[in-house]
């Protein structure tokens, strides 16, 4: 079939695969194992001869159905789903990280990412945080072992945008593993693939699912980097597949397997239906987002906007490049005269909420919640200020969320 557009493509993944019964999406299976009348067959779906399905803590048919769309969606080679973004994150590093490696991170990094990485450090990981945004810290902080290095396209919450173009070249030059967290653009405005990331992660949960009744998570293999010479890949997969896919292999059986963060079907069908819908949505989530960053620049009660759409933005020239728009996530700080809380509290329609990529609008004090645990000086070298408050911009009508925050400012 001819490549087809991006909502095309998604919206007949499912039928193109052929369910059972002409069905327009593939099923929720909720088998948990799986029956074969020959047992060589179940013997060679578990030494990887043969692809199948033997117990859904590592597969089922209605997740792979969405791992295929978002293999699509990111133009990979191929894709494995996690209950959230948290678990894509975790287990991939759990799987090709070893001690004795290093990892050099965007030390502007989400919260939770932050979190779990500083978790990784004190049981003995060497991971190294810096302002990415200058490829010559990058380059600085590369060592003789460093395996991976981790960054996002752009920063929640303070949308700081790292020179991804350089730090591509730079890991397909020393042959280090590119892992690239594509969330807040999501594969619609943006691939990471274009950069020569080697693995891209996405949380599910936010804009892909969209409807914010989902959990999940989902790593894909672009296909760029050579698992053949990657010196941490078990010996005994290196017998049994193909070597383009040694590293999904490895995240499959070490990550997905081993540490058990499954995707449930039913949330698999829910994320996957949500997915359709995905350009629609972000069309309408990044027009509003640019008009309000517009509309708060202007305000006298706003002391300072954090959008990448804006000029004023220090790195709106590598935005322009690389994403098809902007983004629908942004932060405000209101000044001295505004109480951020009571600001907060007297909007109506916009929902107070820590979630992201939702198709309403939602709002939450950022330095008193997701990043409280951080403390004041690391706050501090992220750019979080007390003040600042989370947007994550939706869908409503746009006239409505002005006069919304219209009122509330005062």
């Amino acid at each position: 079939m001819t490549k087809k557009g991006f909502t095309t493509t998604i919206l007949h993944a499912d039928r193109l695969s052929k369910p059972e019964h002409g069905a327009l999406h593939t099923p929720i299976h909720t088998s948990v194992t799986y029956g074969y009348d020959d047992v060589q067959d179940l013997v060679d779906i578990f030494q990887n001869k043969k692809k199948g399905y033997a117990y859904s803590r590592q597969g089922n048919p209605t997740v792979s159905a969405l791992e295929n769309k978002v293999t699509q969606m990111e133009n990979g080679m191929a894709s494995i789903a996690f209950s959230t973004g948290m678990a894509a994150i975790s287990a991939t590093v759990l799987a090709l990280i070893k001690n004795g490696d290093h990892i050099l991170a965007s030390s502007y990094l989400f919260g939770n990412t932050r979190s779990v990485f500083q978790s990784f450090i004190d049981v003995g990981l060497d991971i190294t945080f810096v302002d990415a945004t200058s490829i010559d810290n990058v380059r600085n902080g590369v060592k003789a072992n460093t395996k991976m290095i981790f960054v996002e396209t752009i920063a929640n919450p303070a949308t700081q945008i790292v020179d991804l173009e350089k730090i591509g070249d730079l890991c397909e030059e020393k042959g280090i593993i590119y892992m690239v967290d594509n969330t807040m653009t999501s594969p619609y405005l943006f691939k990471p693939v274009n950069v020569k990331a080697s693995l891209v992660v996405n949380s599910l949960t936010k804009y892909i699912g969209g409807h914010g009744n989902a959990l999940g998570g989902c790593v894909t293999d672009t296909g760029l980097y050579n698992w053949k010479h990657f010196a941490n890949i078990f010996e005994g997969f290196k017998k049994q597949v193909k070597p383009e896919v040694l590293g999904l292999t490895q995240i499959r059986k070490k990550g997905l397997r081993d540490a058990g963060g499954t995707l449930a079907p039913e949330a698999a069908h829910s994320i996957s239906v949500g997915s359709e819908t995905l350009a629609l949505r972000m069309e309408r989530a990044c027009n509003n987002a640019f008009a309000l960053a517009t509309f708060f620049e202007g305000h006298p009660h706003v002391k300072k906007v954090y959008y990448p759409g804006l000029e004023s933005h220090p790195q709106h020239e590598i935005a322009s490049k690389l994403f098809s728009k902007y983004g629908a996530l942004m932060s405000i700080e209101v000044d001295e005269s505004i109480d951020c809380f009571a600001f907060l509290n007297k909007l109506k329609l916009v929902v107070k909420s820590s979630n992201l990529g939702d198709t309403r609008t939602l709002a939450i004090p950022v330095a008193h919640t997701i990043f409280n645990e951080l403390g004041p000086e690391k706050r501090k070298e992220m750019e979080i200020s007390d003040s600042m408050i989370r947007l994550s911009i939706g869908i409503e009508d746009l006239d409505d969320l002005i006069e919304d925050f219209k009122t509330a400012l005062g």
